[in-house]
């Protein structure tokens, strides 16, 4: 109690908000494996921000070590490997997961399916996905057989992105049917993203009105959770399919009304709603309107690494309607 107490003084002295959130992470972490139980650090997770998570987990590994926990360092390790992945650092990211292979025999079950896991989203987003899928579809094995129902969704839910196309939907479906009669709360969680995929699926097969009744599924599924940044997703995920199916018009409504929560929250705008609302006027004939919007998009989602190495003509595009010099 004590010491938690001289943290809060520290804090009230001016420590930053975020770093004090990250000394009570590392201290209940380290509790947690004094204790001997498994210690729970994949709260810490920042999808949105992967080197901020390197940094938080980095700053686990020195007390994993201690531990004697063989399993939970390879956990460990597998998560800083995906933070790395996120960032295209995929060599790295290799001989990260490399360092855990004389460790995986006594790491038990759940640090292996993490390990495959991990090595197979590094092959993935460096568009190997044939060596990708067979590590999938091993994680899936393996986690079905031990119970881990959270981590068999994720396995299903990656080989319903690397497999072809033909295969999507089966193993969304697989992922699904999981999700739906776990009694895991976590495995529950994925119902959100997994209606969102199949909804993409719909998407891209041009199915435009399926498409959209899997958004609103996924929009019912992130209200629940009370999820704000994803329920916003859902909403633009809608409106972009409403255009689709020529209903520009309340396409555009949504796409404003999600501009206007942006900028009322402060946070910073991706480029995605920008893109939208100029797609939306465009498309009713106000193509004056829609150029500044078509720059701001470009502006910021030509910063995107991702979208620069795999959608160099979306972003052409964007920058010419933008007329962007």
């Amino acid at each position: 109690m004590g010491s938690i107490l001289g943290l809060h003084g520290l804090c009230g002295a001016g420590i930053d908000m975020k770093l004090w959130m990250l000394i009570l992470g590392v201290c209940a972490f380290m509790n947690t494996a004094i204790a001997g139980q498994k210690p729970e650090f994949d709260s810490l997770w920042n999808y949105d921000n992967p080197a901020e998570t390197e940094a938080k987990f980095r700053e686990l590994l020195p007390g994993a070590r201690r531990s004697g926990d063989t399993g939970l360092l390879v956990e460990l390790t597998s998560q800083i490997a995906r933070t790395l992945g996120l960032r295209q650092k995929f060599a790295e990211a290799h001989a990260l997961l490399d360092s855990t292979l004389p460790l995986l025999d006594a790491a038990g079950k759940r640090a292996r399916v993490r390990y495959l896991l991990e090595r197979g989203r590094t092959f993935n987003s460096s568009k190997m996905q044939e060596k990708a899928v067979p590590l999938f579809t091993e994680a899936w094995s393996r986690a079905q057989e031990a119970g881990y129902d959270f981590h068999a969704v994720d396995a299903a839910h990656m080989l319903a992105i690397a497999t072809p196309a033909a295969e999507h939907m089966e193993w969304n479906q697989k992922a699904i049917s999981i999700a739906e009669k776990s009694k895991d709360a976590k495995a529950r969680n994925w119902l959100g993203s997994l209606y969102n995929n199949i909804g993409w699926d719909f998407f891209d097969q041009k199915k435009f009105e399926s498409a959209r009744e899997m958004f609103e599924k996924a929009l019912g599924a992130r209200v629940e959770q009370k999820k704000l940044a994803e329920i916003r997703i859902a909403k633009w995920c809608i409106a972009k399919t409403l255009r689709k199916l020529g209903k520009a018009d309340s396409a555009l409504v949504v796409q404003q009304q999600l501009e206007k929560e942006w900028r009322d929250s402060g946070e910073e705008q991706d480029g995605y709603v920008f893109e939208e609302l100029g797609e939306c006027l465009l498309a009713l004939d106000r193509r004056d309107e829609s150029q500044s919007y078509f720059a701001r998009a470009y502006e910021f989602l030509s910063r995107d690494p991702w979208l620069t190495r795999d959608e160099p003509d979306r972003l052409q595009r964007l920058k010419e309607l933008g007329k962007v010099e």
